[in-house]
């Protein structure tokens, strides 16, 4: 039988991420600890209105970075001044959970970030309010798993973390705790 594998982060929040939070923000019951639900990939394709083989470059690219295949997202209206017609393909994205999206969040923070051309850290302010946080990379390119010389194109991402924080504050500690470098 196959020895079952723990994400290196996953353990990590068990082990000391809960303890840490639970003695900061002083939670009566475990259940209130925040914790990390979902990170949402997406990369917006403009260029797909001129060539359709660049939806299919860009998700096979996010599926390299991901582990699973991503959903093609298509416009909802037509939109005659950018060339758009209704449900023409303009973007990809995929959301990660569980497992892939640990594993995921371990590659972006010590393997991507540290790639990133004049990299100072992540801003401060992304959060939306509600314990969610948004970042975007001008560059694809820095995740290992593709192929500088095989890429036709660099296209930007929108990474968003969505974590149970009530407030930005708890969630801005759960991410420090997993070494999310913030510049503020």
């Amino acid at each position: 039988m196959a020895k079952s594998y723990t994400p290196r982060l996953k353990d990590h929040y068990a082990k000391s991420v809960r303890k840490a939070l639970k003695e900061e923000f002083s939670y009566k019951n475990d259940m209130m600890i925040p914790k990390l639900d979902k990170i949402v990939l997406n990369m917006g394709v403009g260029e797909a209105v001129a060539d359709s083989k660049k939806i299919k470059s860009a998700q096979a690219d996010l599926a390299a970075i991901a582990g699973q295949q991503p959903v093609i997202t298509k416009a909802k209206k037509s939109i005659a001044g950018f060339k758009v017609r209704e449900d023409m393909p303009l973007g990809v994205k995929v959301t990660l959970r569980g497992d892939r999206m640990y594993e995921f969040l371990d590659r972006l923070v010590n393997v991507a970030m540290p790639r990133i051309r004049d990299f100072r850290g992540v801003p401060g302010k992304s959060f939306d309010g509600r314990g969610n946080y948004a970042m975007g990379l001008k560059e694809h390119i820095v995740f290992p798993e593709i192929e500088f010389d095989k890429v036709d194109q660099i296209w930007g991402m929108d990474i968003v973390m969505c974590t149970t924080a009530k407030t930005d504050a708890e969630a801005k500690a759960l991410l420090k705790q997993f070494n999310l470098p913030f510049t503020s």
